[in-house]
């Protein structure tokens, strides 16, 4: 517990009772720079269904002092994932089965720098070495350095990953599609790949 929050992880079908609370606070969080994501729970649910009918998979959630899911963070193997996320691995002769993905990691803005975001990769990276999976991987989107829409006070994540000895592999790189902010329908947006080993 960490100045009044409390840290759940659950796995497989025990996130089913969270999904319409994750689902809500990923929309919040990836609605700011640089995901701008303006997304739907009925979309949320639809994604986080994989996260249910997986029994490997993990979620870390964070309540505050109320209860409130203030924080979470999501992973499961590679192989079990969206076949898009797979794709960019198997077209580079990288063996799906011995990765763990690693999906959102989202606090709400009060209360970030309490050290969650460690908390988070030391959890998934544990989760993966438990189901026996070699490497970790997680994917970012990517937008230029002078984009206009990029706050003043932005920090980019990459010397954080790197310190957690996160490799940016520029061939590992998926499309996606989401509606951002100020769009009338979804375009498409590229995501490229972090990559460690989870010994």
């Amino acid at each position: 517990m960490r100045h009044g929050l409390t840290i759940l992880e659950r796995r497989g079908a025990e996130l089913e009772p969270w999904i319409e609370r994750l689902g809500e606070l990923r929309i919040r969080v990836f609605r700011e720079y640089p995901y701008l994501y303006d997304g739907t729970l009925e979309e949320e649910r639809a994604y986080l269904g994989t996260y249910l009918e997986s029994p490997d998979s993990l979620a870390v959630l964070v309540t505050g002092p109320d209860g409130e899911l203030v924080g979470a963070t999501t992973c499961l193997p590679l192989a079990t994932g969206d076949p898009d996320f797979r794709e960019p691995f198997i077209r580079h002769g990288l063996e799906v089965s011995s990765i763990c993905y690693f999906a959102e990691s989202i606090v709400l803005p009060e209360f970030r720098g309490q050290g969650l975001g460690k908390e988070f990769f030391t959890r998934r990276e544990a989760h993966a070495r438990s189901l026996g999976l070699t490497r970790c991987a997680f994917c970012a989107v990517d937008r230029p350095a002078d984009d206009p829409r990029r706050p003043p006070a932005y920090r980019p994540l990459d010397g954080f990953w790197q310190s957690r000895g996160y490799v940016k592999h520029p061939e590992l790189q998926a499309t996606f599609e989401w509606k951002e902010t100020g769009e009338t329908a979804a375009s498409p947006k590229t995501l490229t790949f972090w990559m460690k080993s989870s010994a």
